[in-house]
């Protein structure tokens, strides 16, 4: 059971982490669903990719830890630490959202 979880925090881990690269170093805006950046301007556009990449390597890299930490010590810290930056991760993109495109949708 621990393994299969610690190879899916893994995957999942690194998807976002990729995903989360994309976005930020190659300001790849068109990985966020489109509604999502409709109103966001052409000299908004790096600002608000930089924070949606961000928050979601962020969002990646605590997975994967949190599938490290669980496979290794068997306790609920992993998972502790994943909702922390998990909920940290998508305020961060909430308030992204709202800077940049003037709203959620």
């Amino acid at each position: 059971m621990f393994l299969f979880e610690l190879i899916l925090m893994i995957v999942l881990g690194s998807l976002f982490g990729f995903l989360g690269w994309r976005i930020w170093k190659k300001e790849q805006i068109t990985l966020i669903h489109d509604y999502h950046y409709t109103k966001v301007t052409e000299i908004d556009k790096k600002p608000y990719t930089e924070k949606m990449g961000k928050a979601m390597i962020m969002m990646g890299t605590e997975m994967f830890l949190t599938g490290v930490i669980n496979f290794v010590s068997s306790t609920a810290y992993g998972w502790i630490a994943f909702g922390i930056c998990f909920v940290t991760g998508l305020i961060i993109m909430v308030l992204a959202q709202i800077k940049y495109n003037h709203g959620i949708f």
